[in-house]
C-alpha cells in the first residue's frame, strides 16, 4: 500500500480554526434558531460583535478541539485504519472503521465539554438581549459545573459521540472510496498515489456526503444550546437524543432537523481535505524522515 494511503496523526488542525469557526459558529446559530434563514442567522451573528462574532467560541474551546484532533481523533483513526488495511479490509471500509472510532474517541475524551461550552458561548444571545453584561465563558463554565458537575459540561455527549461517530466514519469512508473510483478511471495501481488535485477532490466528495447525518447534530445543539423555549410546553424537561428529536420533529418537520446543513457542507469539506488529504502528505514526509 502507498503510504499517503492513511490519514496523518497531526494533519492541519489549526488551520480549520480561520475557516472552519465561521462555519461551525453559523450552523450553530441556525441549528440552535431553526426558524431564521441563512440570511438572518448571519445578521444576527454579525449583530452580536461584527466580525469577530463568527469566532465566538474560539478560546479556548475551539482550540481544545482543534489540538485534540490530532492528538486523539487521527492517531486513534490512523492506528484503526492501518491495522485494517493490514487484514485486508477494502479501503473504504478501513476508512470507515478508522474514522468512526477515532471520532468516538476524541468526543468521550475532550470534545464533549468543548463542543457543549462552544455552543454556549455562540448560543446565549438572550442574555446579550437583556443589555446586561454577558458572563465570560469561564464563568458561565464556571457556573455549569458548580450546578451540574462533569454531566453538565458534557451535556449531551452521547449525542457529540454518535455525530463524530458518523461524521469522521463518513468523511474517511467516502473519501477512501473516491480515491479508489479515481484510480480506477484513471487506470492507477492500488499502491499508486495520487495527485493532490485528485485528493482533494475525493476529500470534498467525503466530507459534502458526510453531513446526511445532520438531524444528530441540530439535536445536539438543541441539547447543549442556550438559546431555548424552556416555556415551550412540548419540549422534554430533560431530553435524551430520542426525545429531542421527537420534539424538533414535531415543531420544526424535517426542515428543521437539517437546519444549517450548507455551511456545514462547506465545514466538512474544509475539514476532510485538511484532516484526510493534506495529512496524508504529513505523515507520508514525517514517514520518509
Amino acid at each position: 500500500m502507498g503510504v499517503q494511503r492513511e490519514p496523518g496523526q497531526k494533519g492541519a488542525s489549526w488551520s480549520n480554526i480561520a475557516v472552519g469557526q465561521p462555519l461551525e459558529v453559523l450552523k450553530t446559530q441556525m441549528a440552535a434558531n431553526r426558524s431564521q434563514t441563512m440570511l438572518q442567522a448571519l445578521r444576527a451573528v454579525w449583530a452580536r460583535g461584527g466580525f469577530v462574532g463568527f469566532y465566538q467560541g474560539l478560546i479556548p474551546w475551539a482550540w481544545i478541539e482543534a489540538s485534540t484532533k490530532g492528538g486523539v481523533l487521527m492517531f486513534t483513526a490512523s492506528e484503526v485504519e492501518t491495522f485494517s488495511l493490514s487484514a485486508g479490509i477494502t479501503p473504504g471500509f478501513a476508512g470507515l472503521l478508522g474514522g468512526m472510532t477515532g471520532g468516538i474517541a476524541q468526543a468521550y475524551a475532550t470534545m464533549g465539554f468543548t463542543t457543549c461550552m462552544k455552543t454556549v458561548e455562540i448560543t446565549r444571545q438572550k442574555t446579550v438581549a437583556t443589555g446586561a453584561k454577558p458572563p465570560s465563558t469561564w464563568a458561565v463554565f464556571g457556573d455549569i459545573y458548580r450546578r451540574e458537575g462533569l454531566a453538565g459540561v458534557n451535556k449531551g455527549v452521547n449525542a457529540v459521540a454518535v455525530r463524530q461517530c458518523t461524521n469522521w466514519g463518513s468523511r474517511m469512508g467516502f473519501a477512501r472510496l473516491a480515491e479508489d473510483m479515481i484510480r480506477k478511471v484513471r487506470n492507477k495501481r492500488e499502491d499508486e498515489n495520487l495527485g493532490a488535485m485528485d485528493k482533494i477532490f475525493a476529500s470534498s466528495v467525503g466530507g459534502a456526503l458526510a453531513t446526511w447525518n445532520q438531524p444528530i447534530e441540530v439535536i445536539r445543539v438543541e441539547m447543549q444550546s442556550m438559546a431555548k423555549d424552556t416555556a415551550n410546553p412540548n419540549r422534554p424537561a430533560k431530553l435524551t437524543i430520542w426525545n429531542t428529536a421527537k420534539f424538533i420533529y414535531k415543531e420544526n418537520g424535517m426542515k428543521g432537523l437539517y437546519r444549517g446543513v450548507t455551511p456545514r457542507i462547506g465545514l466538512g469539506i474544509w475539514q476532510t481535505v485538511c484532516m484526510v488529504s493534506f495529512a496524508d502528505y504529513v505523515k507520508a514526509w514525517v514517514k520518509g524522515k
